[in-house]
């Protein structure tokens, strides 16, 4: 008996941590930089920093964006980011290790544009790229 309890209990987190899409790609550019960007729009930066690169800068200005949704949007504009869609518009592959996605969504429809840059195999948003006039292209 305590060995089908067990088992539920495995096979209820199993699909509990699939439903939740708790899976982090950062094997593909693509594929990370919308998760971030999707991430972001929702508002759920605890998911977003999983994509960014750490370094101080880049936790900074995911901090700034973490209060600005929480404290200075309204309910309305919160459930607006959190039901846009993504709008991928083009994708530079500046090199093997650099690639820059410009985007927009569906509820702001302003462009904008994120750097990914390849560290130890794995993609990860440099999210200072997009406050800095996006003028740095080339790897860090």
């Amino acid at each position: 008996m305590q060995k089908m309890i067990i088992m539920w209990f495995v096979v209820l987190a199993f699909f509990e941590s699939c439903t939740h899409g708790n899976t982090i790609h950062l094997t593909d550019p693509i594929e990370a930089g919308r998760e971030f960007i999707d991430a972001s729009l929702k508002g759920n930066y605890a998911v977003a920093k999983k994509y960014v690169l750490a370094d101080s800068v880049n936790m900074e200005y995911l901090s700034i964006a973490t209060r600005n949704f929480d404290i200075k949007l309204s309910p309305q504009q919160k459930e607006g980011y959190k039901n846009a869609n993504i709008i991928i518009d083009s994708i530079q592959k500046i090199s093997d290790s650099v690639t820059i996605i410009n985007f927009s969504n569906t509820y702001k429809k302003s462009p904008a544009k994120i750097k990914l840059i390849r560290k130890n195999n794995e993609w990860l948003v440099d999210f200072k790229f997009t406050f800095s006039g996006n003028s740095n292209y080339g790897s860090e």
